[in-house]
């Protein structure tokens, strides 16, 4: 029997003596797993270690690839020290261990808290685990949350790095100081603003000087801060120099819950609205003194003109530089309103630059609109020209299998509940337990009962735009003649515009249209 052994722990360590090294923990785990699986004469086909990753992470990248050769039956056996090891969330373990690993044939064995697929017996027991797993998680999510709430409101500094500028305070835990290197630069940026420059000029002037922007700076410091891995990653940017003209915290107040998490179960982020952020004045030592604070904010203030009087940019957000990926902004010049890359201002190498007035571009499209409307509604089927999207089906297949799997959970938990009632009936179990896992049970199965009904209500969307073609025909029909953009007509057919820079002794610039058909 070949056995796949996994470790997991979240907590951050301090007995790593470099950041690729395994903690303390994990090593043990990995003996106590290799242990057992001699013990038990299995062969050991690979270790999957996952440090500094919660049970609630999906991401982990040992996880996935565990899951990934699972699949592929690579092995017969998934071996860890506990149930939460593998996961904490209830929907993973229905899913997974007593869901798609005995289709897959893989048996899951946890040595602590005697999980094993092997045994029909305990299968109640992996439930129970899953759901007290899946209570802990909630529980600490809301404890924490309201812990760093609590601390948000009384001005304590709570983030995992300190805002450029400043560096935490070894001596007082939640409180900033000034770190005079990154500050230097940010009373730079203010004075440069305040005399006149430009927010790409500044970033250009930066860069020129081999000033590193803020994540750089944390590498280079020593922070373990994930920087991203893309073309001009270090250099200074326009949004980087905005964001540090408008943050309050360079005068001295404490400015925080800016963006609020979707769910416990998920690190994504959403933007709050503005009157529920945390704000506490004086909490820290300012950079900028109040006079040019008020200064660069009433040049801000005269600057934010929108465009076109209020109403957004025809292409806003939609035209890209083809050399560098960057989006394309908006300028205006004796009344005519152009597209240009300002990444090309940014630094000497960073793009070759692409540039475009707003009427040419608007021309070109209307012309390939009214070229493809004319030639496609000839035809007697447009699917004969369109294909229809390839992931629809995908889709289709993906939600089926779920429904599947779900379909059976629920089967599972109310059997569950017939079989809690029968083990009250007997005095197996007390009422008040049978009162706390039949609630529990049962909100769980109604919980699944939505997902399926969601993604019956999804395959029927799905059926629908295959039937119709995805709307497409109408779609086209619906903009045939088009001599005038407006944004509504760019939002619905056009996904992205990709325009390079213009062809050497010529007025051409080469234009990609991705519709959204």
């Amino acid at each position: 029997m070949k056995t796949a052994i996994y470790c997991r722990l979240s907590e951050e360590d301090r007995n790593k003596h470099a950041e690729t090294d395994d903690s303390e923990s994990i090593q043990n785990q990995k003996s106590m797993l290799i242990q057992y699986a001699m013990e038990k004469g299995w062969e050991i086909y690979h270790i999957y270690s996952d440090d500094d990753y919660t049970g609630a992470d999906r991401k982990r990248p040992e996880f996935n690839h565990l899951l990934e050769d699972a699949q592929q039956h690579k092995f017969d056996i998934i071996l860890c020290k506990t149930q939460s090891r593998f996961t904490r969330e209830l929907e993973l373990v229905e899913k997974y261990i007593h869901g798609l690993f005995p289709v897959w044939g893989i048996r899951f064995v946890s040595i602590v808290d005697n999980a094993d697929t092997a045994n029909k017996g305990n299968k109640k027991s992996r439930q129970i685990n899953g759901l007290v797993n899946e209570w802990y998680l909630e529980d600490m999510s809301d404890n924490i949350r309201s812990v760093l709430t609590n601390r948000r409101k009384n001005g304590f500094h709570i983030g995992a790095f300190a805002l450029y500028g400043y560096q935490k305070d070894p001596e007082r835990k939640g409180h900033l100081i000034i770190d005079e290197e990154a500050a230097a630069v940010v009373r730079e940026v203010f004075v440069l603003f305040s005399q006149g420059y430009g927010k790409t000029a500044i970033a250009r002037m930066l860069n020129d000087r081999g000033i590193p922007n803020p994540t750089e700076y944390k590498r280079l410091h020593g922070l373990r801060y994930q920087q991203p891995k893309m073309k001009n990653s270090t250099l200074w940017k326009y949004f980087a120099v905005s964001d540090m003209l408008t943050n309050e915290i360079y005068i001295g107040n404490m400015v925080q819950g800016k963006y609020g998490s979707v769910s416990y179960k998920t690190k994504q982020n959403k933007p709050r609205p503005k009157k529920e952020w945390y704000r506490v004045e004086g909490t820290h030592e300012p950079i900028i003194e109040r006079e040019l604070w008020n200064k660069v904010q009433a040049l801000i203030a005269q600057r934010a003109k929108p465009f076109d009087v209020g109403t957004i940019g025809l292409f806003a957000r939609k035209a890209r530089c083809a050399n560098c990926g960057y989006i394309m902004r908006s300028s205006k010049n004796r009344g005519k309103h152009y597209l240009q890359c300002s990444n090309r201002h940014v630094a000497k190498d960073a793009c070759t630059g692409s540039f475009i007035s707003v009427d040419k571009l608007e021309q070109t499209v209307i012309s390939e609109l009214n070229r493809l409307t004319a030639e496609y509604l000839d035809k007697d089927e447009l699917s004969q020209r369109i294909k229809f999207c390839d992931h629809l089906q995908e889709q289709k297949s993906r939600i089926l299998a779920d429904i599947a799997v779900y379909g059976k959970r629920i089967a599972e938990y109310a059997k569950g509940i017939r079989d809690l009632y029968m083990d009250r009936v007997r005095g197996t179990i007390t009422e008040s337990d049978f009162v706390e896992y039949s609630k529990s049970f049962t909100a769980e199965k109604e919980r699944l009962e939505h997902v399926v009904a969601d993604g019956q209500r999804r395959l029927s969307e799905i059926d629908q735009k295959t039937e119709t073609g995805d709307n497409r025909r109408q779609l086209i029909e619906r903009y045939t003649s088009v001599e005038r953009l407006s944004r509504e007509i760019v939002d619905t057919l056009i996904d992205y515009l990709s325009i390079g820079k213009r062809i050497s002794g010529t007025r051409d610039v080469p234009i990609e249209i991705h519709w959204n058909f």
